[in-house]
């Protein structure tokens, strides 16, 4: 399997994990679908899946028209099914789905929303956390609680070290201005800040980030203890 990273709208990211074997794939979070339907196109891929990790729009914007177009099967979390539009396939928390050749392990995430799930491709070693862990940066918490979203992270945290992490938006270089004001002194963090910059100057994507990368420098997940990371996320809200 192989992941093309699709930018859409202003700063989101769809990802398409390809199965060149037979000339398919899975979408992940289409915000919007002509960038999606143009890339198949070019590359003559038929899309049979569509994988929504939570119900904001800016994630399922493309399921419709997808689903009309390609005949696709939505996949998404089966406690938030009436929020995610033309749902078909109903997935629950540490289950592993598969469908042809495609395997990931449902984790369930919630912060960002109640319903939030990340899907861990653990063969290929991809996971696909939404907006719950981006790279050097978390997901504002909107319908859970700062407990949740710490725990949270702290399961995506447990994955093995070289697990490629697909985040739901470009917000890494921002999010690096608030991590070295608060870790000036991480060394990891001045080099992985020099890739960001050297990346956004070519005009590439800052992602995939890598479990190892994000415990080494994403302040967040190097918070110790609840009250440590509550106080962090508070002033990230106003940074």
């Amino acid at each position: 399997m192989r992941v093309e990273v699709i930018p859409c709208l202003q700063d989101n990211y769809s990802y398409l994990v390809i199965d060149d074997s037979n000339k398919t794939a899975c979408v992940v979070d289409p915000s919007e679908a002509e960038p999606i339907i143009k890339y198949l196109k070019d590359k003559d891929i038929n899309l049979k899946y569509i994988l929504n990790t939570h119900h904001h729009f800016d994630h399922i914007g493309g399921n419709k028209d997808l689903k009309r177009r390609f005949g696709s099967s939505v996949v998404g979390f089966k406690k938030d099914s009436k929020r995610i539009p033309e749902i078909s396939i109903k997935v629950e928390d540490k289950q592993i789905w598969k469908a042809d050749n495609f395997i990931a392990q449902i984790i369930h995430v919630p912060g960002h929303t109640s319903g939030h799930i990340c899907f861990h491709f653990f063969k290929d070693k991809y996971a696909f956390t939404g907006d719950t862990l981006f790279s050097l940066g978390c997901g504002r918490i909107f319908e859970g609680t700062n407990e949740e979203m710490f725990k949270s992270l702290n399961k995506i945290k447990s994955l093995p070290e070289d697990t490629k992490i697909y985040c739901g938006h470009e917000y890494t270089l921002n999010n690096s201005k608030f991590c070295i004001k608060h870790d000036p002194n991480n060394f990891n963090l001045q080099k992985k800040i020099n890739i960001i910059e050297n990346n956004i100057k070519n005009q590439l994507p800052t992602i995939p980030s890598t479990i190892k990368d994000e415990i080494q420098c994403n302040i967040f997940l190097r918070a110790k203890d609840l009250k440590s990371f509550s106080k962090l996320r508070d002033l990230k809200d106003n940074f």
